[in-house]
């Protein structure tokens, strides 16, 4: 059941999407364990969506003024941290420095990457579509669907180490500058996918209008 987990996990993580380029300019801009606890918040995210699926929020979710509040918040958030890789390249920064491991002087990858993550409500509709449609099957139980979730976060877990592990060794053949353009780049592509997700939203709330 942890393989099925796993396979299910690799399917979300194969949708290449914003998360996986801020973990990637991560790789490519810190340590490598300062970028893996950008990982541990993006699975920590996904741990909390996974255990929301199973307790059975989707009526909740699905409600269309939830789903339209989520998605605009979701876009505020990811053209925010599009905007600050960008900005990153001219020195300036518009995010304020959050710090939870102890050093003031820079800002903690693992809330970044964590509010990233949770400000996409795909993740959450596919867990409670995936765990919906699990749960309804009369030979998944409760230590079946328990060791489906660890397995689907272990996916997470090892696709995004393997993302860092190729921004490090991009960070170990190229110079400062290329690398700051490469973050730049990042940056337009979080702001690009934050466009288009609001465009999307708000031409949805008008079809349902």
């Amino acid at each position: 059941m942890i393989l099925e987990g796993f396979k299910f996990g690799m399917l979300l993580q194969i949708a290449i999407g914003p998360v996986c380029m801020y973990i990637f300019s991560l790789g490519i801009g810190q340590s490598f364990w300062r970028a893996e606890s950008g990982v541990l918040g993006v699975v920590s995210a996904d741990a909390l969506y996974i255990a929301l699926a199973i307790l059975g929020i989707s009526s909740f979710v699905k409600k269309e003024k939830i789903q339209y509040g989520f998605n605009i918040l979701g876009t505020l958030i990811i053209i925010l941290f599009g905007m600050e890789l960008f900005l990153g390249y001219f020195g300036i920064s518009i995010l304020p420095k959050m710090n939870i491991f102890g050093d003031s002087s820079s800002s903690s990858p693992f809330i970044k990457a964590f509010l990233l993550t949770g400000a996409n409500p795909m993740t959450i509709l596919f867990w409670i579509g995936v765990f919906t449609t699990r749960t309804n099957d009369e030979n998944f139980t409760k230590k079946s669907t328990l060791l489906f979730a660890f397995g689907a976060l272990l996916a997470t877990l090892f696709f995004l180490t393997l993302i860092v592990f190729l921004g490090s060794i991009t960070n170990n053949f190229l110079s400062q500058r290329i690398l700051s353009l490469l973050n730049s780049g990042v940056g337009l592509v979080l702001i690009y996918f934050g466009v288009k997700k609001g465009l999307a939203s708000i031409k949805l709330k008008k079809m349902i209008k």
